[in-house]
Parts: structure tokens; sequence; C-alpha cells
């Protein structure tokens, strides 16, 4: 993700069905500091399926997390 800086707009986001495809349901739109905040208190199955995307990347949260 390129615009990783803590106040980088971002939509927080879960994807159903993993990520082939299903609806996504947005969780959060604002700073990814607080993203990354809500989406570390998800339970981990839904944590399996959070994405955060900005204006010119996608990139899963568990992967981000690392």
């Amino acid at each position: 993700m390129r615009s990783t800086f803590a106040d980088a707009s971002v939509r927080l986001y879960h994807l159903e069905g993993g990520p082939d495809g299903g609806a996504a349901t947005t969780l959060f739109y604002g700073p990814l500091s607080e993203a990354m905040e809500i989406a570390a208190q998800q339970t981990d199955i839904v944590q399996e399926g959070l994405f955060l995307a900005t204006d010119n990347d996608v990139v899963a949260y568990l992967d981000l997390r690392e």
C-alpha cells in the first residue's frame, strides 16, 4: 500500500466470500490509524476478510498488520 502514513484516508471494508468475490461491507472511512484500530477489534474470522483501500491501492488487513 503506497499511502501508509497514519493520516492517509482509507476505506476499511469486509469482503464476504474471500478475495475472489462477494459482497463488500464498508466498516469505516477515515484515517489509516483509526481504521487499523477498528480492524484490530474484529474477530479473527472477520479480520481474514478485511481490506483497506486508498485512492491508489488496496491491501488485505492481515498483510498490512504483519
